[in-house]
């Protein structure tokens, strides 16, 4: 029997979860195709893109809008040569990409979360599970051991840090992708009682100054920065797993990709 492309988005929307104005929808392609290999990546990059082609799908699952943009505007960008060449590539190769953010954000627990978690060897260390943020108590470490930990987990040359190395670190707040703004991050430190929190990426001059002043009060918090790909693309790599597993005759890819940025 033929898996079409609409059987997949069945399988990954399924049970249905009512999300007014999503952004998940099949960006390219027809639903009635038939799918001969499916690519998951964070964000379906050029790259990702050209990767795809080689290992012969015709599927990508998309965590993150493909056209720089949460809803990809395509009128600014009619006569970008950028935007042009990527997206003939993506039609010359028949490629179909589905956007899937919101619903596996929505499911519970939240699926990006529960790949950071698994990446870093930490489900067993959750204590509480909310809407937007994990809370964790680990055995007590110190804040430099656990940036080695985290690098090495995730295959990541460098994270952001705000705090002393020596600090001892035991409550930590987990928050993914673009969750680090200050109305989110400041209540949890309050009231969680949370030594440090870690996150994809937010507005620099809220949380980062916030801890800033902290630690400056002399107080035992930290922040630790990973980058949006880089704490979201454990989830994708967890869906990828999952996809497989629910489609065992059609082959499943996790494609990662290198961070965004260059350290000089």
């Amino acid at each position: 029997m033929n898996i079409k492309i609409e059987d997949v988005l069945d399988i990954l929307t399924t049970p249905k979860i009512p999300i007014e104005n999503t952004v998940d929808n099949l960006l390219l392609g027809s639903v009635d195709t038939d799918v001969t290999g499916i690519a998951v990546a964070f964000l379906a990059s050029q790259e990702v893109i050209e990767k795809a082609k080689d290992l012969g799908v015709n599927l990508i699952i998309s965590h993150e809008g493909i056209f720089y943009s949460h809803r990809d505007n395509h009128k600014i960008l009619q006569r970008n040569s950028v935007y042009i060449q990527k997206y003939r590539t993506i039609q010359k190769n028949d490629l179909a990409i589905f956007r899937y953010h919101d619903y596996i954000h929505r499911c519970f627990p939240d699926g990006i979360t529960a790949g950071l978690l698994k990446e870093l060897n930490w489900v067993d260390y959750e204590v509480e599970n909310l809407q937007t943020s994990s809370i964790l108590e680990i055995p007590e470490n110190t804040a430099e051991n656990l940036i080695v930990h985290i690098k090495k987990q995730l295959g990541i040359s460098y994270v952001r840090f705000i705090g002393d190395l020596s600090m001892s670190c035991k409550r930590i707040g987990i928050l993914v992708g673009y969750r680090g703004s200050s109305e989110i991050t400041l209540p949890l430190f309050q009231e969680k009682n949370l030594d440090l929190i870690i996150y994809g990426e937010g507005p620099e001059w809220e949380t980062p100054e916030y801890v800033k002043d902290a630690v400056q009060q002399g107080k035992n918090k930290a922040l630790i920065v990973l980058g949006h790909g880089e704490s979201e693309m454990p989830g994708m790599k967890y869906l990828a797993q999952w996809l497989q597993k629910q489609l065992s005759d059609i082959p499943v890819y996790f494609i990662p990709q290198k961070s965004v940025f260059q350290i000089r």
